[in-house]
This record gives structure tokens, sequence and C-alpha cells, in this order.
């Protein structure tokens, strides 16, 4: 089992920049792709495998910025010029891979607000 927590999340201005972070424990040798996701939809906003390869919803890329310490088990987004549009709540995901089945854990949540 992974236990997933979160943490970063504030009231920031439009143009403003916030580092969530999201620690990971637990059965964390089989830990494949960490990422984010926001609001109910849990729409994605950026993932990272171990090998540090990332992928970002077009919304984000350009201002997002994913990384991810493998020896702490732990995944940052770095937001910068952030919009209203990006307040939600932001979810961090981590895959537990056990042989061909990756298993889903999820954050409780943090939420980001940006007012104009």
């Amino acid at each position: 089992q992974v236990q997933v927590v979160e943490s970063g999340g504030d009231l920031v201005q439009a143009g403003g920049s916030l580092r969530l972070s999201c620690a990971a424990s637990g059965s964390v040798s089989s830990i494949s792709v960490m990422g984010w996701y926001r609001g109910k939809e849990r729409e994605l906003v950026a993932t990272i495998n171990r090998s540090g390869t990332t992928i970002y919803a077009d919304s984000v890329k350009g201002r997002f910025t994913i990384s991810r310490d493998n020896t702490k088990n732990t995944v940052y987004l770095q937001m910068n010029s952030l919009k209203p549009e990006d307040t939600a709540v932001y979810y961090c995901n981590v895959r537990e891979r056990d042989g061909l089945v990756d298993y889903h854990h999820w954050g409780q949540g943090t939420q980001v607000t940006v007012s104009s």
C-alpha cells in the first residue's frame, strides 16, 4: 500500500507562484508514475515517471514544472504565472505497479485559489 500526502496549496494573486509537494510512503519501491490532477473531473495537470519523462496539459505548458525526488519519494509542482482559471483542488496521484497492473493512490487534495 502507498499513502499520499499533499501540501502547499494557498491563496495567491494572479501572476504569482506556488509550489505544491506530495510525499509518498509505504510500498514506495513499486511506484512508477507520479502526477498532479485538478478539479472534480480530476483533469490532468502533469505527470512524471521514474526516469523523469514528463507530460503536461496544454493549459499549463510553459508555466508549470513538475519534478521528482526519487530518494524522498516526493513529487513537486512549481506553478508560475498563475491565472484565476488555475483555481481548483489539486490532487496528487501515485501509481503503484504490481506486475502488469497499476494501482492508483490519491491524496486528499490541496486547495489552490488564484485571485484576479
